[in-house]
């Protein structure tokens, strides 16, 4: 929208200023993933545009590296193992982040600042401290190199995003609902899964959305914890990288780029479906 028709010369000056340094901004943030996606389409084995592709001849393009995910044992492994992973550190981090947000949203649980600070330490402390503190303490474990040793350590990561989704739901939550469900005679369990769950769901999803991204794209513990059976796709692409230089590279980025936009919009559909809710229960 334009500026106000009242608006001074300065105003109007730092109006469209601002609107093109954020148009620049969003640019230099987005340039990467406009570069990466029509170089997964070259029909050549180079991870730069060839002269046929910038003359935007059809046999400059191919669909061969997509097929080649699908072909490779290799990714199709990988792709499989994120999956497996990153679901169960989601189901496990939602189940225990919303029970410790419920906890921290009790004005009767002691030292909540602290316990706060505690529980979401993981994603503040750098991962490189967290991955090397949790390879020593899951090789004393015998938890090193398994699918199950990466899912609880994804499931610690996911934890504080869970956390403050679901806390940040629960402030605008009318605790006189729940005691009014109580007062009627429903036990707490009911009362919690028919009078607090349907409320604080988006933000629940939404935490359970943010901690599978965190699984899904984690490799930092990875590259610590995971032999080749517990590859992951961002473990799989780093040694692809290292080892052997292929476009299918680009194209599982090109595929997790797209996840990634799905993801983002469920997110933001929840968003808008919980202030709809808080709309309607302040009416």
């Amino acid at each position: 929208m334009p500026p106000p028709v009242y608006a001074s010369a300065g105003e109007r000056v730092w109006y469209y200023s601002f609107r093109v340094l954020c148009g620049a901004i969003f640019v230099f943030l987005i340039a990467p993933l406009l570069v990466i996606i029509p170089l997964s389409f070259n029909a050549q084995p180079y991870f730069t545009f060839t002269p046929e592709m910038l003359a935007l001849q059809p046999e400059a393009f191919s669909g061969r590296w997509y097929r080649d995910i699908i072909e490779n044992d290799q990714w199709l492994h990988s792709i499989r193992n994120s999956f497996v992973i990153g679901i169960a550190a989601t189901f496990m981090a939602t189940g225990l982040g919303t029970l410790a947000a419920l906890g921290l949203a009790s004005p009767a649980m002691p030292y909540r600042r602290t316990i706060m600070a505690v529980l979401i330490s993981p994603m503040i402390v750098p991962i490189v401290i967290t991955a090397t503190g949790m390879y020593f303490f899951y090789s004393s474990i015998g938890l090193s190199q398994t699918h199950l040793g990466i899912i609880l350590a994804h499931t610690a990561l996911g934890i504080p995003f869970v956390i403050i989704t679901v806390t940040a739901t629960l402030s605008g939550y009318d605790q006189n609902l729940t005691r009014a469900a109580l007062s009627l005679g429903a036990p707490p369990h009911v009362a919690f899964f028919r009078v607090t769950m349907p409320i604080i769901l988006p933000g629940v999803v939404s935490g359970g959305l943010f901690a599978f991204v965190t699984s899904f794209d984690e490799v930092v513990v990875v590259l610590f914890m995971a032999g080749f059976e517990e590859r992951t796709i961002p473990r799989q692409m780093w040694a692809g990288i290292r080892e052997q230089i292929s476009p299918t590279i680009l194209a599982v980025a090109t595929s997790l780029v797209l996840v990634s936009i799905a993801l983002l919009t469920a997110v933001e559909l929840l968003r808008r479906r919980s202030e709809r809710m808080r709309g309607l229960d302040a009416s």
